[in-house]
């Protein structure tokens, strides 16, 4: 399944020329999201595609780690698609996305280190399943989520560490909400618990439990543990959108908000993640997005 995707010649032939590169990274990100919008019709036009791109680039890097099957299948594959992220540095991208890519890296003097870390983040999924401390989850989350929000400030012309920094909160909360919301899918399909084993022994919740799917007191005050840390994160990461233009501050807060309303669709099936995956319906998605707008458009003129 992912090999078509590592694999261009197969449906190009030769190099994909730039058209068919963009048409590939659009496609593609207008197919496989789930939570969250990739861009909206309030993001300025020019940044559209550059957004479609980096998100392809993501969306396969994640695949190649969790669709092979195998984690020696899966590191063969990141090496390959990292050898493609460095000729695509060299100007010799092969594949659509890093035909794309190459223009957007060009365009807004991206370095190479915010796509490096992401398949950093991908090949240790392959090796470490469990988290020992909230603190080495913290650590992979910098790896695994906090550089696609420095991508996007690289696309808005931000370098900053202050505004990385609110990025980096918003994004490991991003990161932890997903993770809280597939705790069941992580351990049955992928075998991974990223729940810190010392909070576990903090509640006396053993991996027992969660395989026996035990939504009790003990797993409800785990949760709302967890919870609380991401939601603290998301509120100090929507400071961001105040120190941005107004237009990319918009698309940039929905993130945290569909981050607080995941939150609260957990809370609402009373933690039982087990029974009931917590997903947002288009219609949240929509409401959120109105909502954002109206907040944004009392602070600052969009148009």
């Amino acid at each position: 399944m992912v090999l078509p995707w590592l694999d261009s010649s197969a449906r190009y032939g030769n190099t994909p020329s730039l058209q068919e590169a963009r048409r590939f990274c659009r496609q593609l990100a207008r197919s496989h999201y789930e939570n969250f919008l990739v861009t909206t019709f309030f993001l300025p036009s020019h940044l559209r595609q550059h957004f479609y791109n980096i998100y392809a680039y993501c969306r396969i890097s994640d695949d190649l780690g969790d669709r092979s099957g195998d984690p020696q299948l899966a590191l063969a594959l990141l090496r390959r698609w990292e050898e493609e992220l460095q000729a695509c540095f060299r100007g010799q991208g092969r594949h659509p996305v890093f035909v794309a890519l190459q223009e957007t890296i060009g365009a807004y003097q991206i370095p190479i280190q915010p796509f490096a870390d992401l398949l950093e983040a991908f090949r240790r999924d392959q090796v470490k399943r469990r988290y020992r401390t909230y603190e080495e989850l913290l650590d992979y989350c910098r790896y695994s989520a906090n550089p696609v929000g420095r991508l996007v400030l690289y696309l808005g012309g931000y370098r900053d560490p202050e505004r990385q920094l609110l990025s980096d909160h918003t994004c490991t909360a991003l990161q932890l909400a997903n993770h809280w919301q597939d705790i069941h899918g992580d351990l049955t399909q992928l075998d991974r618990v990223y729940l810190p084993s010392e909070d576990m022994q903090q509640f006396s919740y053993e991996e027992d439990d969660l395989r026996a799917q035990r939504c009790d007191e003990r797993f409800v005050r785990l949760m709302q543990l967890e919870i609380g840390r991401a939601r603290e994160l998301f509120y100090k990461g929507l400071k961001l959108s105040d120190t941005i233009d107004p237009r990319l501050a918009l698309d940039i807060e929905l993130f945290g908000r569909c981050g607080l309303e995941l939150l609260k669709q957990i809370e609402a099936v009373h933690y039982d993640i087990f029974r009931r995956r917590p997903t947002l319906s288009k219609w949240t998605r929509i409401r959120l997005l109105a909502s954002c707008w109206r907040t944004q458009h009392s602070r600052k003129t969009l148009f």
